[in-house]
């Protein structure tokens, strides 16, 4: 994609040089300060940072390498935007390279509500099952977008209707597990986003694990107290347990396995337990056979 670039490589009535090697530029965002960085292959040459839409030149500055960089303090909604560079050489002043590649600055705004996100289904998700990932606002007129941590683009995004956006996953595997947040932007502002939702984890199910151990089954006295021990395999896990298929509690253990506490025991509180245990770098889980807890009284 190349920005301001107008009538066969002019840049504000000036040649581009296709003989010229083209800079590179990068960005570098420090807090609420942004660095644009250009980059040449020649000395003694003057950059220019340019952005999409605006037909003036931002910056200049005399390095005194090969490379330049320019600065936003403190950015605002002002700078979301396309930005590239280019140079001259001091001894032919009007006559200048070719654009760099953009990069693009996108700003979030705090001021944007953020938005929610949910997952159905919930708790653990077996491999093959259809999972959808709903996003919703307080805005129409928007584009939400959905990011799995670790990834720097976002999945996917779509134009709802209104206030929302859901994402589908047809067939879900390992390579879907992880956190998702998301997030969305003013279609008449699209370089202005909110900041992430809260993130929820897509944990899948993972066949070849080895199975964990819950215990024990039984009976306890309504108002009783009643722990439930679930053991796995390896240490630094994270053991969840689990009624009736939905996530009750979990812990994160250096040890292979955990005891859960249920104290004044009440009757809706009696049902099938199982838990799992995966990895904290990977959200993939075995679960294990379930057991019963009857509460008498």
């Amino acid at each position: 994609m190349f920005c301001l670039q107008v009538d066969m490589g002019m840049v504000r009535g000036v040649p581009g040089d296709p003989s010229l090697p083209r800079p590179s530029i990068s960005l570098s965002p420090t807090g609420a300060d942004v660095t644009i960085r250009c980059q040449g292959q020649r000395r003694d040459i003057r950059f220019f940072l340019h952005k999409a839409g605006d037909l003036n030149l931002l910056r200049h500055v005399d390095p005194a390498g090969d490379g330049a960089e320019f600065r936003i303090p403190t950015v605002g909604r002002q700078h979301g935007g396309n930005y590239s560079c280019s140079y001259r050489n001091r001894s032919e002043p009007f006559v200048s390279s070719e654009l760099s590649d953009p990069v693009q600055v996108v700003v979030v705004e705090p001021s944007l509500p953020r938005p929610s996100i949910s997952l159905s289904p919930t708790g653990v998700t077996a491999p093959g099952a259809d999972v959808t990932i709903r996003c919703q606002g307080q805005h129409w007129d928007v584009t939400f977008f959905l990011h799995k941590a670790g990834d720097s683009n976002p999945q996917r995004h779509m134009d709802p209707a209104g206030a929302g956006a859901e994402f589908h996953i047809p067939t879900v595997g390992r390579q879907h597990g992880g956190n998702y947040s998301c997030s969305y932007q003013n279609r008449s502002e699209p370089f202005v986003f909110s900041e992430p939702s809260d993130p929820v984890e897509l944990v899948v199910a993972e066949p070849s694990l080895p199975k964990p151990i819950i215990s024990p089954s039984g009976e306890v006295s309504l108002g009783g107290d009643v722990s439930i021990r679930c053991r796995g395999q390896g240490q630094g896990v994270r053991i969840v347990l689990n009624k009736g298929g939905r996530h009750v509690a979990h812990v994160d253990s250096e040890k292979s396995e955990f005891e859960f506490p249920i104290k004044n025991v009440r009757r809706e509180q009696g049902g099938n337990y199982s838990c799992s245990h995966h990895s904290r770098s990977e959200p993939f889980v075995r679960w294990s056979d379930s057991v019963e807890l009857v509460v008498r009284g």
